[in-house]
């Protein structure tokens, strides 16, 4: 069984993706916090996976995961939001966070990034990512091309694209028609230019920079 955390200040929300969660099978809703007092508190051992709101009482979700930061066996934090909030998002993967997601998506969604975060990825709702990708690219924001080692070649920023939209290796794979190997390979190199060491640096470079 993955043992969740759920942390958000609204009864009604707790309880309600409390009932999602433990419709769903080897998913179990292991804690709840009414405030990020309480969740730092009780994200220690036995918990799999924390979703925590981005905006609570005492601590905010994002203070949560800086304080875990602290923690070496922290574990993997999904961050959930009522709205497009690009500056919550950039500020969660500063600290951290391991997914974002808006509270509307579906059981399916959902179910899918806890599993994905304990197996030990990241999972970003792809809406969210497109639509702060295409606000870069509408304000035209390019870094001066030296900060890289090495510019990124066209088929590297299709991939950096669906990597940025939430798509595992496989996924990426089907999309461009190409091996899951050959996807491994690309980011690894994707990685190596941006100066990065995985894939949730990469994407908040990539959004605040505007290099795709």
């Amino acid at each position: 069984m993955i043992r969740v955390l759920i942390a958000d200040d609204e009864t009604l929300v707790r309880a309600g993706l409390r009932t999602l969660v433990e419709q769903q099978p080897g998913l179990e809703v292991a804690a709840e916090a009414r405030d990020g007092d309480e969740a730092l508190e009780r994200l220690g051992e036995g918990i799999d996976v924390g979703l925590l709101d981005v905006r609570m009482p005492k601590r905010s979700g994002i203070d949560v995961l800086r304080a875990l930061g602290e923690r070496p066996q922290a574990p993997p934090c999904l961050l959930l939001t009522t709205f497009d909030d690009r500056e919550a998002l950039l500020a969660g993967l500063r600290v951290g966070a391991r997914g974002y997601l808006r509270k509307d998506v579906t059981v399916a969604t959902l179910t899918r990034a806890v599993h994905v975060l304990h197996s030990g990825g990241t999972f970003f709702q792809p809406s969210l990512t497109e639509k702060l990708l295409r606000r870069v690219h509408e304000r035209q924001e390019r870094p001066d091309p030296a900060e890289l080692v090495e510019p990124l070649t066209s088929r590297e920023t299709e991939v950096m694209r669906l990597v940025a939209s939430g798509c595992s290796n496989r996924e990426i794979g089907e999309a461009l028609g190409t091996a899951e190997a050959t996807v491994k390979v690309q980011v690894s190199s994707i990685l190596s230019k941006l100066g990065v060491r995985d894939r949730v640096q990469a994407v908040l470079r990539v959004l605040e920079s505007g290099l795709i």
